[in-house]
């Protein structure tokens, strides 16, 4: 549905992206993260032909970008960042707008307009001029715009930034609800958004694609992989401690105060299996737990592995700036 090859861009001295390449088949929901200045919104915009490349292309359901650029534009819905729309305009003249340019009119238009307002839940706010809403509403009416004419492949840059939490959850939803017909492509740096709706996520920094898995691959490349959690009484933190410390597998021991008690997060090294161990030891020393469970891994803890030796690069305004 969308195949990204080789796509790169150079600012000036600015390397932003460094030959990116990647496919979404229908069906999938791409998480595209990294922190700022990886490249991920000039990658989208380059997929889109809203901006050139330096090289590679972008092929969407068949369609080069560059070749073909109608033809693939069609096939596309696309939310850039910061959900650019005419501020005077009302929501549902803007949505009237787009209908048109995308080639409905008459009752069909209508019927599509009516629609999107629905889903995306707009329709206390369908008569506002735009410039009125709130960000979370403007976020709103970009997500319609890109979605009025029901696309194939769907390319949303950080869908839910400016969202309340209801507003997320509301978005999540819809997004969930594409994904059996569509390829769908999410840029984020929220991290809930790709455990949320996303089936795969590749994680880029430094203009270059540094891993690609699912969440759940990405998490066990975290150092808290197996890691085993224990809810224990205050009291008997201490001795509990000592009795790990003797464990070789065991790499670090972090400690937090809760509600419920004290919990020690045992760190198993090499992301080795621990929790048979503990179990064991547990009631050989007769410990009184009253919860044991094991961590699959955390995903901020992996995307810190993977994107801190890759520091974003220097603008182009910074790379002549002198310190003293």
């Amino acid at each position: 549905m969308l195949e990204i090859r080789n796509l790169a861009k150079r600012f000036g001295p600015l390397v932003a992206v460094d030959g990116v390449s990647f496919t979404v088949p229908r069906g999938e929901v791409l998480g595209f993260l990294g922190p700022n200045g990886a490249g991920k919104s000039t990658t989208m915009k380059m997929a889109t032909g809203f901006l050139a490349p330096d090289a590679g292309t972008a092929v969407v359901c068949g369609h080069d970008i560059e070749r073909e650029p109608l033809a693939a534009k069609r096939l596309f819905g696309y939310l850039p960042e910061g959900a650019p729309g005419y501020p005077d305009m009302t929501v549902a003249a803007f949505l009237r707008f787009v209908a048109e340019i995308r080639g409905f009119a008459g009752p069909e238009a209508r019927r599509r307009i009516a629609r999107i307002v629905e889903l995306v839940h707009l329709g206390e706010v369908r008569e506002q001029r735009i410039e009125t809403l709130s960000k979370g509403f403007r976020r709103r009416v970009g997500v319609a715009q890109a979605l009025i004419h029901d696309p194939p492949v769907v390319i949303l840059d950080e869908p839910t930034d400016g969202l309340d939490p209801n507003q997320k959850h509301e978005m999540r939803g819809i997004i969930a609800a594409m994904q059996p017909d569509k390829a769908i492509v999410i840029s984020t740096h929220l991290l809930e958004e790709v455990e949320a709706v996303c089936s795969r996520a590749i994680v880029i920094a430094g203009g270059r694609i540094l891993a690609d898995a699912t969440p759940a691959e990405l998490a066990a490349r975290s150092r808290y992989h197996n890691a085993v959690r224990l809810t224990i009484a205050p009291q008997n933190e201490t001795k509990i401690r000592a009795g790990l410390d003797q464990l070789d597998e065991v790499e670090a021991i972090e400690a937090a105060r809760g509600d419920a008690g004290t919990v020690l997060t045992v760190i198993a090294r090499d992301r080795a299996p621990l929790a048979a161990e503990i179990a064991e030891l547990a009631r050989a020393k007769r410990w009184k737990l009253d919860a044991l469970s094991v961590e699959r891994g955390r995903l901020d803890d992996a995307f810190r592995s993977i994107t801190e030796p890759h520091p974003a690069p220097r603008a182009p305004w910074d790379i002549f700036n002198v310190t003293k």
